[in-house]
Parts: C-alpha cells; sequence; structure tokens
C-alpha cells in the first residue's frame, strides 16, 4: 500500500493508489544534492516509529552539541469537530511582504515540503538551515520561506506544525523577512473534516464523506481535537498558488489549478470563496481535484508545466505532494532499505522541482533555498 491520498470509490486521472508498474516510466531528472551543512550535521540511517520517518537524533550529532529545547504540544478540550465560523480580517490573517530598502535585495528564498506532522524533523530541517534558533524561533532576517502545504495527517502533531508555521510568520515579519504557505489537499480534506463531519458527499462511486477520507488518509484524532477557530480561519484563507523570484510554487503536481482562474488571483479568490461560501459537495469536488498528480512525468510532464507557465507566469514549478520515492519509482528497494532522498528532485527538462521528500514513508523533509542548478 502507498502512502498516497486514498479515496473512496474509482481515482480520477493522475489521482490515488497507483501499481508499481505505473511508476516504471520514469521522468528524467536528477537530484539537487546540497552540499554538507556547516557544522557537519549529517543524514544517518536512525529512523523513528512514526511511520518511518527520519527520526530527529539524525540531525542532532551526540556530544557537547543537543538537540534544541523544542516545546511539547499539550491537547485542549476542544470538541471533535468545529463550526468554520467568521473569516479573520485581512490585516489578522496575512503579514505584508516588506519591502527592501532602495539599493537593497530581497533576503534569500526557501520552500519547505510537506510535513505531515513531524514537528520534530520540521524543527531539525529548519534549524540545520540557519532558519530558527535552537528555541524554534525565527532567526534568518529578512529571509523569505514558504511552506508548501500539508501540515498535518499521518504525523503525531499537525496542531504543533500549525501553530510553529503561524508563529513564524509573525516572527519573520517583525525581522523584516517572512514566512507564508500554501493550502494544500490535505488542508481542504482536514478543513472538511472538521466542518462536515460525517454528512454524504457526492463522490463519483456514490456516497462518501469527509471525516471517513480524512481517516483513510491519516488523520488524527488529537489534531481534530486541539482545532481551534484561530486555526481554521488561517488555513481557510491560505493561497493555493503563489509566484515568487520566477518560481511557480503549487502543492499538487496537477494542471487542475487552469479550472480554478486564469491568473493566480483567481485561482485563490475562486478557492477562498468555495471554501466560504459552497456546500460539501463543491468542497469535496475541490479535495478531489486537488489530490490529482504525476501530471509533470513521462513524455507529456513538460508540456502540462509549460502549460502552468503560460497561465502563471515564472520559469520552474516547485511543488509538494507526490513523494519523490514515487516520482522515481524507488519507493520499495529490493533489500527493503528505505529510499535514498538526497534533495529535491529535478525532472520534466528540468521545469520541475519536487520537494516532497517521503517522510511519512522513511524518506526526508526537504528543505531548500532556491534557485536550484
Amino acid at each position: 500500500m502507498t502512502p498516497e491520498d486514498r479515496l473512496p470509490g474509482p481515482e480520477l486521472s493522475e489521482s490515488g493508489p497507483r501499481q508499481q508498474q505505473d511508476l516504471d516510466v520514469l521522468p528524467y531528472g536528477s537530484y539537487f544534492e546540497p552540499p554538507e551543512p556547516v557544522g557537519g550535521y549529517g543524514y544517518d540511517a536512525t529512523y523513528s516509529g512514526y511511520g518511518g520517518a527520519r527520526f530527529l537524533e539524525q540531525h542532532w550529532p551526540t556530544g557537547s552539541q543537543t538537540a534544541p529545547a523544542f516545546r511539547e504540544a499539550t491537547a485542549s478540550d476542544d470538541p471533535p469537530t468545529i463550526e468554520l465560523g467568521p473569516l479573520l480580517a485581512a490585516e489578522e490573517l496575512h503579514y505584508p511582504y516588506p519591502q527592501p530598502e532602495p539599493g537593497e535585495a530581497p533576503g534569500p528564498l526557501y520552500v519547505v515540503g510537506d510535513v505531515h506532522g513531524y514537528l520534530d524533523e520540521l524543527l531539525a530541517a529548519l534549524h540545520q538551515q540557519g532558519l530558527i534558533d535552537a528555541e524554534g524561533h525565527w532567526s534568518a532576517g529578512r529571509s523569505r520561506l514558504w511552506f508548501l502545504g500539508d501540515f498535518t495527517d499521518r504525523g503525531p502533531d499537525g496542531i504543533g506544525v500549525i501553530d510553529l508555521v503561524m508563529q513564524l510568520a509573525a516572527e519573520a515579519a517583525a525581522a523584516g523577512g517572512y514566512c507564508r504557505a500554501l493550502m494544500g489537499n490535505h488542508e481542504l480534506l482536514f478543513l472538511g473534516a472538521a466542518r462536515y463531519g460525517d454528512e454524504p458527499v457526492q463522490s463519483t462511486a456514490g456516497t462518501a464523506s469527509f471525516l471517513a477520507a480524512w481517516r483513510l488518509n491519516g488523520g488524527q484524532q488529537t489534531d481534530l481535537e486541539r482545532l481551534e477557530t484561530h486555526h481554521v480561519s488561517w488555513l481557510s484563507r491560505l493561497p493555493a498558488i503563489a509566484l515568487e523570484d520566477g518560481h511557480l510554487l503549487l502543492h499538487s503536481d496537477t494542471t487542475a489549478y487552469l479550472e480554478y482562474g486564469d491568473t493566480i488571483d483567481d485561482v485563490n479568490e475562486s478557492v477562498h470563496r468555495l471554501l466560504a461560501d459552497e456546500g460539501a459537495d463543491e468542497w469535496w469536488d475541490a479535495f478531489r481535484r486537488f489530490t490529482k498528480r504525476f501530471a509533470f512525468r513521462g513524455e507529456a510532464g513538460a508540456q502540462a508545466v509549460h502549460e502552468l507557465l503560460g497561465a502563471y507566469g515564472g520559469h520552474r514549478v516547485v511543488h509538494g505532494h507526490s513523494p519523490i520515492p514515487y516520482l522515481t519509482g524507488s519507493a520499495h528497494a529490493e533489500d527493503g532499505a528505505p529510499p535514498h532522498i538526497p534533495g529535491p528532485y529535478i525532472y520534466a527538462d528540468e521545469l520541475a522541482i519536487a520537494m516532497d521528500g517521503g517522510v511519512t514513508m522513511e524518506g526526508r523533509l526537504l528543505v531548500a533555498r532556491l534557485p536550484l542548478n
């Protein structure tokens, strides 16, 4: 069974669990392998029990250096479901993009792949890149940081991940940088489970529900129990697509974004309007569309990327969603060894960069500075 998203009923094109033979046609790509970090923080073969993700200690050598004193998240008494509630005002949700002083270049640009609740691994990866300090606070000045979505499900602490990203957004803005995030398909799924629960929705194979699909896809009850109104308001206003320094940032490797608008603003407004006003069936349809995957693989992959770049601008697509081991066909080693993920994966005639390192499947949580050459 793959770790890909599972939906009740038949899968849409490019979506859902694939048979292994479907992954044999490989894109012509290469790994970007970053240099060994300063200080010698390497990646060994130590793994945790959380779905096989690499354990925090792999990033923190034993000896005089110790792991940072990150706080533990605590569960609240919030009910397992929560009304969507009114949206927060725009000024409460979005931090302004700081403008450089005359003659000052923008700070460096970083992206983070799918986190899926692995808070410890995220903290270690951000610290390794110099983006946070040993206490888990922003330490990167004017740097710009984008998360590509999928904060929750499968891993142990999705709400802790969301809290951290919201905290870093405030701290980065105060330091003259910024930290922003995209909406992934698991954000749609999580919000749908919270709002609609077991309310039936019309899937392509009959009746299903958000709550059932969320549980199938690794939903953690503790995340739902700790979800608060300010989390819902923040998640529901995340953009679906963004353009930074010529990089078109998406969560999913699909052309489904073209069905929601001809410009970046149109796509984001369409998604926000859907979440604010539409019903469960419309939410479900959006979730299904953004769960499509693998559009950039194979012979037609470069053309699919060109469609998106032609509509929204940029010279490269950067995405999460599809784990690199499945993009490359290396998910199942004959000797049972975990996949080796040295860095982001560049493919589709070097027009696409995959950032989901497969942290849920013994891979790696990726944080990378753009551009990659």
